[in-house]
């Protein structure tokens, strides 16, 4: 399994967006400019996080996007769900079955093991929040890195009402 890059990314323009003041946006182009992305793709991205109720997007020259809910109500597993969608990562294709020449198809070694697995890294992500990472940012990364990272979303957002 090899989850896209798009779930990092939203991860990310999100906790650059918790950075905002209230009321205050960030365009897409800001966005994807300190993510180092497409601009396309992370505007595609950031629609799907408007979507699924994680973002807002205030339309218009000024406009861009801020948080639609507090960080703490904004769990990892959510992003994913928005980029990713909720299909299971495995599927069987039956091979158990025809290796065995089984009739019944309700055994199945590794869909069992595979759900356990699925089960177990989305409860990590259904745990953690936009503000537990928040956290962890604050905690761990060198206060000059991150003050420049703040100064550079406090010139390049905008008051929308």
């Amino acid at each position: 399994m090899q989850m896209k890059t798009g779930v990092e990314q939203s991860v990310y323009a999100i906790l650059l967006l918790n950075f905002l003041p209230p009321k205050a946006v960030l365009s897409g182009e800001i966005i994807s400019k300190q993510l180092g992305g497409s601009p396309t793709y992370i505007q595609k991205i950031l629609r799907k996080l408007v979507n699924a109720d994680l973002l807002i997007s205030v339309p218009g020259i000024k406009g861009g996007f801020r948080l639609k809910k507090d960080p703490e109500d904004i769990r990892i597993y959510d992003v994913y769900l928005a980029v990713e969608g909720k299909q299971s990562l495995y599927s069987s294709s039956g091979i158990f079955y025809d290796m065995l020449n089984l009739k019944e198809k309700d055994i199945c070694l590794l869909s069992d093991l595979m759900e356990e697995a699925e089960s177990s890294w989305q409860s990590i992500l259904k745990r953690e929040t936009i503000a537990s990472l928040s956290k962890e940012i604050n905690n761990n990364c060198p206060k000059e890195n991150l003050q420049m990272l703040k100064n550079i979303v406090n010139e390049k957002m905008v008051y929308k009402g």
